[in-house]
Protein backbone atom coordinates (compact mmCIF):
# COMPACT_ATOMS: atom_id res chain seq x y z
CA UNK A 1 0.00 0.00 0.00
CA UNK A 2 1.37 3.38 -0.98
CA UNK A 3 1.53 6.53 1.51
CA UNK A 4 -0.97 8.37 -0.61
CA UNK A 5 -3.61 5.11 -0.26
CA UNK A 6 -2.59 4.83 3.26
CA UNK A 7 -3.74 7.92 4.41
CA UNK A 8 -6.94 8.71 1.98
CA UNK A 9 -9.88 9.11 4.04
CA UNK A 10 -12.36 6.66 3.57
CA UNK A 11 -15.28 7.87 1.10
CA UNK A 12 -18.82 7.40 2.62
CA UNK A 13 -20.69 5.05 0.24
CA UNK A 14 -24.52 6.33 0.20
CA UNK A 15 -22.90 9.75 -0.20
CA UNK A 16 -20.81 9.11 -3.42
CA UNK A 17 -24.03 6.68 -4.80
CA UNK A 18 -26.42 9.77 -4.18
CA UNK A 19 -24.22 12.02 -6.12
CA UNK A 20 -23.28 9.69 -9.11
CA UNK A 21 -27.54 8.86 -9.02
CA UNK A 22 -28.14 13.12 -9.38
CA UNK A 23 -25.35 12.66 -11.65
CA UNK A 24 -26.90 10.69 -14.06
CA UNK A 25 -30.66 12.46 -14.24
CA UNK A 26 -28.44 15.85 -14.81
CA UNK A 27 -27.11 13.67 -17.52
CA UNK A 28 -30.70 12.92 -18.85
CA UNK A 29 -31.53 16.92 -18.83
CA UNK A 30 -28.50 17.94 -20.40
CA UNK A 31 -29.24 15.17 -23.30
CA UNK A 32 -32.78 16.10 -23.78
CA UNK A 33 -30.92 20.13 -24.22
CA UNK A 34 -28.42 18.65 -26.95
CA UNK A 35 -29.98 15.36 -28.59
CA UNK A 36 -33.04 16.08 -28.76
CA UNK A 37 -33.63 19.99 -28.38
CA UNK A 38 -36.73 19.75 -26.20
CA UNK A 39 -34.72 21.46 -23.15
CA UNK A 40 -38.01 23.41 -21.54
CA UNK A 41 -37.54 27.19 -20.34
CA UNK A 42 -36.12 27.72 -17.23
CA UNK A 43 -38.60 28.00 -14.14
CA UNK A 44 -37.84 30.83 -12.96
CA UNK A 45 -39.49 33.15 -10.47
CA UNK A 46 -40.12 36.05 -13.14
CA UNK A 47 -42.10 33.15 -15.31
CA UNK A 48 -43.96 32.26 -17.30
CA UNK A 49 -43.76 28.56 -15.82
CA UNK A 50 -43.00 26.00 -18.42
CA UNK A 51 -45.91 24.26 -19.93
CA UNK A 52 -45.47 20.59 -20.87
CA UNK A 53 -47.37 18.64 -24.20
CA UNK A 54 -47.66 15.57 -22.13
CA UNK A 55 -46.52 13.47 -18.91
CA UNK A 56 -43.33 12.01 -20.37
CA UNK A 57 -41.94 15.54 -21.28
CA UNK A 58 -42.53 16.70 -17.68
CA UNK A 59 -41.33 13.75 -16.12
CA UNK A 60 -37.84 13.96 -18.34
CA UNK A 61 -37.93 17.73 -17.07
CA UNK A 62 -39.30 16.70 -12.96
CA UNK A 63 -36.76 13.83 -12.37
CA UNK A 64 -33.78 16.59 -13.30
CA UNK A 65 -34.80 18.85 -10.01
CA UNK A 66 -33.38 16.30 -7.87
CA UNK A 67 -29.60 16.93 -9.43
CA UNK A 68 -28.76 21.18 -7.85
CA UNK A 69 -30.01 20.70 -4.77
CA UNK A 70 -28.63 17.39 -3.95
CA UNK A 71 -25.13 18.69 -5.51
CA UNK A 72 -25.43 21.58 -2.88
CA UNK A 73 -26.22 19.89 -0.01
CA UNK A 74 -23.60 17.38 -0.79
CA UNK A 75 -20.89 19.47 -1.27
CA UNK A 76 -21.59 20.98 2.69
CA UNK A 77 -21.10 17.59 3.88
CA UNK A 78 -18.36 16.94 1.68
CA UNK A 79 -16.50 19.84 3.02
CA UNK A 80 -17.15 19.05 6.80
CA UNK A 81 -16.12 15.40 6.27
CA UNK A 82 -13.13 17.06 4.36
CA UNK A 83 -12.15 19.16 6.84
CA UNK A 84 -12.34 17.10 9.26
CA UNK A 85 -10.11 14.14 8.19
CA UNK A 86 -7.37 17.44 6.89
CA UNK A 87 -7.32 17.89 10.53
CA UNK A 88 -6.41 14.69 11.74
CA UNK A 89 -3.29 14.56 8.94
CA UNK A 90 -2.11 17.99 10.52
CA UNK A 91 -3.47 20.27 8.73
CA UNK A 92 -3.96 23.67 9.80
CA UNK A 93 -7.53 25.54 9.95
CA UNK A 94 -6.00 28.21 7.63
CA UNK A 95 -4.58 25.10 5.45
CA UNK A 96 -8.23 23.91 5.45
CA UNK A 97 -9.75 27.28 4.17
CA UNK A 98 -7.09 28.05 1.99
CA UNK A 99 -7.38 25.03 0.04
CA UNK A 100 -11.47 25.19 -0.25
CA UNK A 101 -10.90 28.56 -0.79
CA UNK A 102 -8.81 27.55 -3.52
CA UNK A 103 -11.49 24.91 -4.98
CA UNK A 104 -14.72 27.12 -4.93
CA UNK A 105 -12.10 29.74 -6.93
CA UNK A 106 -11.17 27.06 -9.56
CA UNK A 107 -14.76 25.92 -10.25
CA UNK A 108 -15.71 29.61 -10.84
CA UNK A 109 -12.73 29.65 -13.16
CA UNK A 110 -14.33 26.50 -15.17
CA UNK A 111 -17.72 27.84 -15.18
CA UNK A 112 -16.16 30.50 -17.20
CA UNK A 113 -13.52 29.21 -19.27
CA UNK A 114 -14.91 25.62 -19.56
CA UNK A 115 -18.32 25.16 -19.29
CA UNK A 116 -19.77 28.06 -20.67
CA UNK A 117 -18.18 27.34 -24.04
CA UNK A 118 -20.09 24.02 -24.37
CA UNK A 119 -23.53 25.93 -23.89
CA UNK A 120 -22.32 27.75 -26.96
CA UNK A 121 -22.80 30.83 -24.92
CA UNK A 122 -20.10 33.70 -26.43
CA UNK A 123 -21.49 37.06 -25.94
CA UNK A 124 -23.12 36.73 -22.25
CA UNK A 125 -21.54 35.77 -19.25
CA UNK A 126 -23.47 32.91 -17.87
CA UNK A 127 -22.74 31.88 -13.60
CA UNK A 128 -24.40 28.34 -13.51
CA UNK A 129 -24.05 25.21 -11.48
CA UNK A 130 -20.36 25.59 -10.95
CA UNK A 131 -20.23 29.47 -10.38
CA UNK A 132 -23.21 28.96 -7.32
CA UNK A 133 -20.56 25.85 -5.94
CA UNK A 134 -17.42 28.21 -6.07
CA UNK A 135 -19.46 30.83 -4.30
CA UNK A 136 -21.03 28.59 -1.89
CA UNK A 137 -17.60 26.59 -1.42
CA UNK A 138 -15.74 29.86 -0.30
CA UNK A 139 -18.39 30.97 2.19
CA UNK A 140 -18.81 27.00 3.75
CA UNK A 141 -14.97 27.18 4.47
CA UNK A 142 -15.80 29.76 6.65
CA UNK A 143 -18.78 28.54 8.45
CA UNK A 144 -17.25 24.87 8.96
CA UNK A 145 -15.80 26.05 12.64
CA UNK A 146 -19.10 27.79 13.66
CA UNK A 147 -21.88 25.49 16.25
CA UNK A 148 -24.20 23.80 14.66
CA UNK A 149 -27.22 26.58 15.93
CA UNK A 150 -25.57 29.05 14.10
CA UNK A 151 -24.83 27.11 10.95
CA UNK A 152 -28.57 26.04 10.77
CA UNK A 153 -29.74 29.51 11.43
CA UNK A 154 -27.70 31.08 9.01
CA UNK A 155 -29.26 28.40 6.42
CA UNK A 156 -32.63 29.28 7.35
CA UNK A 157 -31.81 33.24 7.08
CA UNK A 158 -30.48 32.85 3.10
CA UNK A 159 -33.65 30.64 2.86
CA UNK A 160 -36.13 33.33 3.91
CA UNK A 161 -34.32 36.07 3.19
CA UNK A 162 -34.37 35.06 -0.30
CA UNK A 163 -38.49 34.53 -0.38
CA UNK A 164 -39.14 37.80 1.54
CA UNK A 165 -36.55 39.89 -1.06
CA UNK A 166 -37.89 37.68 -4.17
CA UNK A 167 -40.12 38.75 -5.36
CA UNK A 168 -41.48 40.37 -1.98
CA UNK A 169 -39.45 43.63 -2.62
CA UNK A 170 -37.63 43.39 -5.86
CA UNK A 171 -40.11 43.35 -9.22
CA UNK A 172 -40.04 40.70 -11.53
CA UNK A 173 -38.40 42.90 -14.45
CA UNK A 174 -36.67 45.67 -12.09
CA UNK A 175 -33.54 46.80 -13.13
CA UNK A 176 -30.80 44.52 -10.89
CA UNK A 177 -26.87 45.19 -10.50
CA UNK A 178 -24.70 42.41 -11.78
CA UNK A 179 -23.34 42.31 -8.30
CA UNK A 180 -26.85 41.49 -6.46
CA UNK A 181 -27.50 39.23 -9.79
CA UNK A 182 -24.18 37.21 -8.41
CA UNK A 183 -25.25 37.43 -4.78
CA UNK A 184 -29.03 37.11 -4.61
CA UNK A 185 -31.15 37.57 -7.77
CA UNK A 186 -31.45 35.38 -10.59
CA UNK A 187 -32.01 36.38 -13.89
CA UNK A 188 -30.03 38.40 -16.08
CA UNK A 189 -28.82 41.83 -16.50
CA UNK A 190 -27.19 43.36 -19.80
CA UNK A 191 -24.94 40.51 -20.60
CA UNK A 192 -24.54 38.58 -17.34
CA UNK A 193 -26.98 35.44 -17.09
CA UNK A 194 -27.30 34.35 -13.51
CA UNK A 195 -29.14 30.86 -12.58
CA UNK A 196 -27.42 29.83 -9.50
CA UNK A 197 -26.72 32.85 -7.00
CA UNK A 198 -24.98 32.54 -3.91
CA UNK A 199 -27.66 33.35 -0.74
CA UNK A 200 -30.42 30.95 -2.12
CA UNK A 201 -28.61 28.58 -2.65
CA UNK A 202 -26.30 28.80 0.51
CA UNK A 203 -28.87 27.35 3.04
CA UNK A 204 -28.84 23.98 0.93
CA UNK A 205 -25.29 23.98 1.13
CA UNK A 206 -25.43 24.77 5.08
CA UNK A 207 -27.80 21.78 5.95
CA UNK A 208 -25.06 19.70 4.58
CA UNK A 209 -22.41 20.48 6.87
CA UNK A 210 -25.22 20.17 9.46
CA UNK A 211 -25.52 16.54 8.20
CA UNK A 212 -21.48 15.86 7.70
CA UNK A 213 -21.38 16.91 11.57
CA UNK A 214 -23.66 14.24 12.36
CA UNK A 215 -22.18 11.67 10.49
CA UNK A 216 -18.93 12.66 12.17
CA UNK A 217 -20.60 12.27 15.57
CA UNK A 218 -23.06 9.17 14.82
CA UNK A 219 -23.42 7.96 11.66
CA UNK A 220 -26.32 5.38 12.12
CA UNK A 221 -27.92 8.19 13.90
CA UNK A 222 -27.13 10.82 11.22
CA UNK A 223 -28.69 8.23 8.48
CA UNK A 224 -31.94 8.00 11.12
CA UNK A 225 -32.24 11.66 11.32
CA UNK A 226 -32.09 12.55 7.85
CA UNK A 227 -35.26 9.96 6.72
CA UNK A 228 -37.18 11.78 9.55
CA UNK A 229 -36.54 14.70 8.00
CA UNK A 230 -36.85 13.76 4.54
CA UNK A 231 -40.36 12.28 5.24
CA UNK A 232 -40.88 15.99 7.26
CA UNK A 233 -39.62 18.00 3.98
CA UNK A 234 -42.00 16.05 1.95
CA UNK A 235 -45.03 16.55 4.19
CA UNK A 236 -43.96 20.36 4.16
CA UNK A 237 -43.75 20.31 0.09
CA UNK A 238 -47.97 19.16 0.08
CA UNK A 239 -48.70 21.86 2.75
CA UNK A 240 -47.11 24.67 1.33
CA UNK A 241 -48.12 23.95 -2.15
CA UNK A 242 -51.61 23.18 -1.58
CA UNK A 243 -51.98 26.37 0.08
CA UNK A 244 -50.79 28.29 -2.75
CA UNK A 245 -49.37 31.18 -1.36
CA UNK A 246 -46.28 32.60 0.02
CA UNK A 247 -43.07 30.22 -0.56
CA UNK A 248 -44.35 29.07 -3.71
CA UNK A 249 -42.94 32.51 -5.58
CA UNK A 250 -45.04 31.49 -9.02
CA UNK A 251 -47.72 28.97 -9.55
CA UNK A 252 -48.29 26.48 -12.94
CA UNK A 253 -50.90 26.97 -15.19
CA UNK A 254 -53.62 24.38 -14.39
CA UNK A 255 -54.58 22.15 -11.60
CA UNK A 256 -53.47 18.22 -12.60
CA UNK A 257 -50.69 16.91 -10.90
CA UNK A 258 -48.10 17.90 -13.31
CA UNK A 259 -48.72 21.80 -12.28
CA UNK A 260 -48.86 20.83 -8.82
CA UNK A 261 -45.49 19.51 -9.20
CA UNK A 262 -44.41 22.26 -11.62
CA UNK A 263 -42.35 23.96 -9.30
CA UNK A 264 -39.97 27.00 -9.37
CA UNK A 265 -36.28 26.07 -9.47
CA UNK A 266 -34.55 29.81 -10.07
CA UNK A 267 -34.12 30.68 -7.05
CA UNK A 268 -35.30 27.73 -5.37
CA UNK A 269 -38.62 28.08 -3.96
CA UNK A 270 -39.92 26.25 -0.62
CA UNK A 271 -41.95 23.67 -2.18
CA UNK A 272 -38.80 23.35 -4.61
CA UNK A 273 -36.45 22.72 -1.47
CA UNK A 274 -39.02 20.68 0.37
CA UNK A 275 -39.71 18.08 -2.55
CA UNK A 276 -36.23 17.44 -3.96
CA UNK A 277 -34.02 17.81 -1.00
CA UNK A 278 -36.99 15.33 1.25
CA UNK A 279 -36.07 12.79 -1.99
CA UNK A 280 -32.70 13.37 -1.49
CA UNK A 281 -32.59 12.54 1.67
CA UNK A 282 -34.90 9.14 1.74
CA UNK A 283 -32.38 7.98 -1.46
CA UNK A 284 -29.05 8.68 1.05
CA UNK A 285 -31.05 6.67 3.83
CA UNK A 286 -31.95 4.20 1.10
CA UNK A 287 -28.31 3.90 0.04
CA UNK A 288 -27.09 3.79 3.75
CA UNK A 289 -29.31 0.40 4.56
CA UNK A 290 -27.57 -1.24 1.52
CA UNK A 291 -23.98 0.20 1.63
CA UNK A 292 -22.45 -2.90 2.62
CA UNK A 293 -23.83 -3.96 -1.09
CA UNK A 294 -22.55 -1.00 -2.71
CA UNK A 295 -18.98 -2.52 -4.45
CA UNK A 296 -16.74 0.24 -5.98
CA UNK A 297 -17.55 -1.06 -9.43
CA UNK A 298 -20.80 0.38 -9.34
CA UNK A 299 -21.83 2.91 -11.49
CA UNK A 300 -22.93 5.10 -9.05
CA UNK A 301 -19.89 5.21 -7.36
CA UNK A 302 -17.57 5.52 -10.04
CA UNK A 303 -19.71 8.80 -11.23
CA UNK A 304 -19.95 10.07 -7.90
CA UNK A 305 -16.42 9.75 -6.91
CA UNK A 306 -15.35 11.90 -9.76
CA UNK A 307 -18.26 14.33 -10.06
CA UNK A 308 -16.07 17.33 -11.82
CA UNK A 309 -14.50 15.25 -14.27
CA UNK A 310 -18.15 13.85 -14.92
CA UNK A 311 -19.74 17.10 -15.23
CA UNK A 312 -17.27 18.83 -18.09
CA UNK A 313 -16.62 15.11 -20.39
CA UNK A 314 -20.57 14.62 -19.96
CA UNK A 315 -21.09 18.01 -21.72
CA UNK A 316 -18.49 18.02 -23.88
CA UNK A 317 -19.78 14.47 -25.13
CA UNK A 318 -23.88 15.35 -25.57
CA UNK A 319 -23.18 18.53 -27.24
CA UNK A 320 -20.44 16.75 -29.69
CA UNK A 321 -23.09 13.91 -30.31
CA UNK A 322 -25.93 16.17 -30.54
CA UNK A 323 -23.88 18.61 -33.38
CA UNK A 324 -22.89 15.24 -35.02
CA UNK A 325 -25.85 13.19 -35.07
CA UNK A 326 -29.00 15.07 -34.11
CA UNK A 327 -28.22 18.60 -35.04
CA UNK A 328 -32.13 19.00 -36.11
CA UNK A 329 -33.02 17.05 -32.97
CA UNK A 330 -34.37 13.58 -31.98
CA UNK A 331 -37.58 12.55 -30.85
CA UNK A 332 -37.60 12.28 -27.14
CA UNK A 333 -37.81 8.48 -26.85
CA UNK A 334 -34.89 8.09 -28.93
CA UNK A 335 -32.92 10.72 -26.81
CA UNK A 336 -33.25 7.90 -23.87
CA UNK A 337 -30.70 5.55 -25.51
CA UNK A 338 -28.54 8.03 -26.85
CA UNK A 339 -28.42 9.50 -23.07
CA UNK A 340 -27.59 5.51 -21.78
CA UNK A 341 -25.17 5.03 -24.69
CA UNK A 342 -23.35 8.22 -23.22
CA UNK A 343 -23.34 7.34 -19.80
CA UNK A 344 -21.63 3.72 -21.12
CA UNK A 345 -19.13 5.60 -23.15
CA UNK A 346 -18.19 8.04 -19.75
CA UNK A 347 -18.08 4.81 -17.39
CA UNK A 348 -14.92 3.49 -17.86
CA UNK A 349 -13.03 7.17 -18.25
CA UNK A 350 -14.28 8.19 -15.03
CA UNK A 351 -13.09 4.67 -13.39
CA UNK A 352 -9.53 5.30 -15.00
CA UNK A 353 -9.71 8.93 -13.93
CA UNK A 354 -10.95 7.67 -10.51
CA UNK A 355 -7.78 5.27 -10.29
CA UNK A 356 -5.67 7.72 -11.14
CA UNK A 357 -7.12 10.69 -8.75
CA UNK A 358 -6.32 8.32 -5.80
CA UNK A 359 -2.78 8.26 -6.55
CA UNK A 360 -2.08 11.40 -6.52
CA UNK A 361 -0.97 13.80 -3.17
CA UNK A 362 -3.67 15.19 -1.14
CA UNK A 363 -2.84 18.70 -2.11
CA UNK A 364 -2.80 17.99 -5.14
CA UNK A 365 -4.84 19.94 -8.11
CA UNK A 366 -6.11 16.66 -9.74
CA UNK A 367 -7.96 15.54 -6.03
CA UNK A 368 -9.87 19.11 -7.04
CA UNK A 369 -11.92 16.77 -10.09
Amino acid sequence: MTTVEATKPARLAPLDALRGLIMLVMALDHANAFIAHQHPAPEMWTGPMPVYPNALAFLTRFVTHLAAPGFFFLMGAGIMLFADSRRKLGWTRGAIVRHLVARGLLLILIQFLVENPAWGFRDITYAGVLYGLGATMIVGSLLLWLDTGWIVGISLAAILATHALIPGIIRPYASVSPLLRLLLVPGQTRDILVYYPTIPWLGLMGWGLVLGRWLLKDRDRAYRRAFIIGLVFLALFAGVRAARGWGNMLLAPGADWMAFLNVVKYPPSLPFIFLTLGVDLLLLTAFARVEVGLQRWNPLLVFGSSPLFFYIAHLYLYKVIGETFYPQGAELLSMYPVWLAGLALLYPLCWLFGRFKQHQPLNSLWRFF
